[in-house]
């Protein structure tokens, strides 16, 4: 898949699985494959495996070669698997290196975690990493608010296979900026669907989607409507969506996976089960994902 087309199947909802685990606390590869199909069954093109809302920082190395590879070989054929890599440098580049072979299209590098973080060595650690996976699609996960339009420019210049943004700030008039100073990537919202209006309206072509494991339809409805312009159809369905997200982002979004993974347990897709330093959700946080589902259903 050329780069022009793979960044072309990147605007649109791109859905972050959840990863399941069984009894044993072990990936739970056949509800990973019922979740995958459920999304892409639902009409969903892109799927990040390893991806946040997958729990990328409490997986193994060797787990997320797993559910890369289950993504791949669920959906492969169906959708296009971009595959979570961070961690240091050699790790993230080994983790590149797995994706290809598994058959994953692109790769989506975590923001680096480390105390100290200069926005030179930003550009300086994904461009190691983006030039060694240079037959991949990269998408940048932009979390640090100090990167700017110049960096971002800078690494596409030294590699030009970073196509995408995934913009992680909650603050979109710094996103306005960097589409008009940045230039020709595909912008994706990746504060999910109640970022996704107001980043539309600046650029973005695209947004991620932890509801598109349980509802897909419903994050598909949101895509078509921001892409005709329909406003009033936005606002209905943005004021649908917003129990589940503002749920999710309770408490400084320590609820994040836990609300997605409720929400799947109570319509027997997988388990609840999510590991520390997140936990599962009291009986009155289950109450309330009992109301939000039934309202989307």
């Amino acid at each position: 898949m050329g780069l022009d087309e793979l960044a072309g199947k990147l605007a649109g909802v791109v859905a972050i699985p959840v990863t399941p685990f069984d009894e044993q606390d072990a990936v739970d590869t056949r509800a990973l494959e019922r979740v995958l199909l459920r999304i892409v069954d639902g009409g969903i093109t892109v799927v990040t495996a390893g991806g946040n809302t997958g729990e990328f920082s409490a997986l193994t190395v060797e787990e997320t070669r797993l559910a890369v590879e289950v993504a791949a070989s669920a959906v492969g054929s169906r959708a296009t698997v971009v595959a979570g890599v961070g961690g240091p440098v050699p790790a993230a580049i080994e983790a590149a290196r797995h994706a290809r072979r598994a058959g994953a299209a692109a790769i989506m590098i975590h923001q680096p975690v480390h105390p100290y973080i200069s926005p030179a060595g930003w550009v300086d650690y994904h461009r190691a990493v983006a030039t060694a996976a240079d037959d991949l699609g990269v998408v940048l996960y932009l979390r640090d608010p100090r990167i700017s339009a110049a960096d971002l420019v800078r690494l596409r210049e030294a590699a030009p296979n970073v196509i995408a943004v995934k913009y992680g700030i909650a603050d979109q008039v710094r996103f306005g900026d960097l589409v008009a100073e940045a230039g020709p990537f595909t912008w994706i919202a990746g504060l999910a669907e109640p970022a996704a209006p107001g980043c539309f309206a600046l650029g973005a072509t695209g947004f991620t989607s932890g509801l598109a494991n349980v509802v897909p339809e419903l994050s598909l409805d949101l895509l078509k409507a921001l892409r005709a312009g329909e406003s009033e159809t936005v606002r209905r369905l943005w004021r649908r969506i917003r129990p589940f997200e503002r749920l999710r982002v309770s408490g400084a979004s320590e609820n994040n996976v836990s609300v997605v993974k409720e929400a799947l347990a109570q319509r027997g897709v997988c388990r609840r089960d999510v590991r520390p330093p997140s936990h599962v959700l009291d009986e009155d946080g289950r109450e309330q994902v009992r109301r939000i589902l039934d309202g989307l259903a």
